[in-house]
């Protein structure tokens, strides 16, 4: 289908750094410009899960992951305009540093990456707590290591106080010529909870509306919101294909997919969710921790990542939720797991007291937390012909996790042969048994146009 120029106005909020305020200030401002009556869709860059699920509350509409290593590029600008339609404004958070990506000798995966794929105006925060004048510095360093970068102006955090705040703004605006849109003192009294993958996802209870409108209000308050649409307006008009159909299989009317959602398990893309639907998919989702069983007329089951190990005696203690998914393995339904999926379908999951409690049983050994984190994007080949891939085909994936399996078979037919730079050699993962593809490794189905209709066919196979 032929590409046709688009008026989405835009913004990236970029940081120097990990750390840096970037999750916090684009949260705010994304929903001070909601009250102000604006339509804002929000992205994230990279594969992160947590992030997005602050952004979605403040938005009002769910946000986006944009994963240029992933996800071939022409894609993402496609999957970002088909998101993005209908909505007022696009604010995008980086990931990291501003030019950090998936190596140090290019910009793959990284924030610029994005922001000149799409267009983008960027403004970086800068974190000014331990600098006066040498800001400047900092700012004309990151102006000029990459010319073609649209960088449009920036944000200052953590100042002492309102002369600091303005003589740090002076020294970048008179070292770069880019305005500073706004300062944040360093005492705000918003602190995000975190812990071992990040953040706390808004899935888990908390107070998080509260969170969101005091980040508004400090946003509000302290950035010139009216300078900031003014630059999303500049950006040019984006060019990009519409994503294409998938084709739907035959009697995927009937593919019911079943997606766990609840505290435990929130780590789903929503643009997998889009994908599964357009090639014929029902999405229904349901929760391991309190449902008893898996919905009526399944006809394949997604569980998802998430943090099964803060929930696992709850989980031990739903023994109907375990004995249907035993069922629906038993039945031949397709199951694929993720990361904490996985770790549910093995025969115990040992929490961060060291206690073990029993799972579904599917996948032999036990899950176990760790203290050393497993994370990076993946090279995934398929060991075999699966839910998703056939064998020897490749797709790029991404970990991110604090636990391991142990006990695996060394027998067990591994899911895929994994790798993380080129010239390392390939590693067995996860396995893969009939209908049953699991393993630590996340997939963003828009990294190859086939996967949501096999996963639907696959479902619609079963249910026939």
């Amino acid at each position: 289908m032929q590409a046709t120029p688009a008026r989405i106005p835009r913004l990236l909020i970029a940081g120097t750094h990990s750390g840096v305020g970037k999750t916090t200030l684009t949260a705010g401002l994304i929903a001070a410009l909601c009250r102000v009556g604006l339509a804002v869709q929000p992205f994230k860059v990279g594969p992160d899960y947590i992030d997005p699920s602050y952004h979605t509350l403040a938005a009002g509409r769910v946000c986006r992951n944009l994963d240029t290593w992933m996800i071939p590029p022409e894609r993402v600008t496609a999957l970002f305009g088909h998101a993005a339609s209908g909505a007022d404004l696009a604010v995008i958070e980086g990931v990291m540093g501003l030019y950090d990506g998936f190596g140090y000798r290019n910009e793959a995966g990284s924030t610029a990456e994005v922001a000149k794929l799409l267009g983008a105006p960027v403004v970086l925060i800068l974190d000014a707590g331990c600098m006066a004048r040498s800001a400047g510095a900092v700012a004309l360093g990151y102006q000029q290591f990459d010319p073609q970068l649209p960088l449009a102006g920036f944000l200052v955090n953590r100042v002492a106080g309102e002369s600091h705040g303005q003589g740090v703004a002076a020294a970048i605006e008179q070292a770069t010529g880019l305005p500073v849109l706004g300062w944040i003192p360093r005492e705000t009294g918003l602190v995000v909870p975190e812990r071992h993958l990040g953040l706390v996802p808004t899935a888990e209870p908390g107070k998080w509306r509260a969170f969101i409108e005091a980040a508004a209000d400090l946003v509000a308050r302290q950035v010139d919101l009216v300078r900031l649409q003014a630059l999303a307006d500049q950006a040019p008009p984006l060019i990009s294909a519409p994503l294409a159909p998938a084709p739907v299989p035959q009697g995927a009317y009937r593919s019911r997919i079943a997606v766990a959602r609840d505290e435990a398990f929130s780590f789903t893309y929503a643009d997998n969710l889009d994908l599964l639907r357009a090639a014929g998919g029902e999405i229904v989702f349901f929760s391991p921790l309190h449902d008893e069983a898996l919905p009526p007329h399944t006809a394949g089951v997604i569980l998802s990542g998430g943090f099964p190990e803060l929930y696992a005696a709850q989980l031990a203690a739903n023994e109907g939720m375990r004995e249907s998914l035993r069922q629906a393995h038993a039945d031949g339904l397709p199951i694929y797991a993720e990361c904490g999926g996985l770790m549910v379908l093995t025969e115990a999951v040992v929490d961060l007291d060291g206690r073990t409690h029993p799972m579904v049983g599917l996948l032999p050994g036990r899950c176990i937390m760790t203290p050393r984190l497993t994370m990076g994007y993946r090279v995934a080949q398929a060991a075999c012909d699966s839910l998703l891939l056939r064998q020897g085909e490749t797709v790029r994936t991404h970990e991110f996790h604090y636990s391991a399996w142990e006990g695996r078979p060394p027998d067990l037919p591994p899911a895929y042969y994994l790798r993380a730079i080129e010239g390392q050699e390939p590693q067995p993962e996860g396995a893969c048994i009939g209908n049953l593809l699991a393993s630590y490794a996340h997939v963003h189905l828009a990294a190859r146009p086939e996967l949501a209709p096999r996963f639907v066919a696959a479902c619609a196979q079963a249910a026939l």
